[in-house]
């Protein structure tokens, strides 16, 4: 781990970026600016001013189509690589969130890899889960799936209830994802 945390250590300080990510971030740094909004408002309404001149003839109309086309579609790239790049930094500082707190469940780093589907049944998971929370008085309790199903393995032996037939008492209270799937 130690390893690892050197390696990028290393890559952090060198800032080796390529050139087309520091020219993708300049750009899309300077289209969100106020200035580039004014002067695609001012390209906008210079063409509309020089439509009379023009006669609004059909190569009028074709020079703010092309321009914009071109724009957009170039834009559409740009944006992407830097939504990318931010997912990704969101991604990790989460996942670090969660590494780094006592009471959070590990399971839930990288689960940005998981398919829709998989996303769906975890988040009926954590409904339920929630819902128990609620019932709770202590709003500062944690409420992980571990320790729910912890703290009820406990309540069951407390009430002489045998619980080594209940999935080796790893999962009391239902909140299994293929239990919450099949409800």
């Amino acid at each position: 781990m130690k390893l690892m945390l050197l390696k990028v250590d290393k890559v952090m300080k060198k800032k080796s970026q390529s050139k087309f990510e520091n020219i993708a971030t300049r750009i899309t740094c300077w289209t969100g600016s106020s200035l580039a909004f004014g002067i695609a408002v001012g390209v906008v309404l210079t063409w509309i001013i020089s439509g009379p001149f023009f006669h609004y003839s059909d190569t009028w109309q074709l020079v703010i189509n092309t321009g914009t086309t071109i724009v957009t579609f170039l834009m559409v790239f740009l944006i992407q690589k830097s939504q990318n790049k931010d997912g990704k930094a969101i991604q990790l500082k989460l996942n670090e969130l969660i590494a780094a707190s006592r009471h959070a469940s590990n399971r839930m780093v990288d689960i940005e890899d998981l398919t829709e589907l998989e996303l769906d049944v975890l988040h009926k998971y954590y409904a339920k889960l929630s819902e128990k929370a609620e019932a709770d008085d202590d709003i500062h309790k944690s409420h992980s799936i571990d320790k729910a199903n912890q703290e009820a393995n406990t309540r069951q032996v407390l009430n002489g209830n045998d619980i080594s037939n209940a999935n080796n008492g790893d999962d009391v209270l239902g909140l299994s994802p293929a239990k919450v799937e099949n409800k």
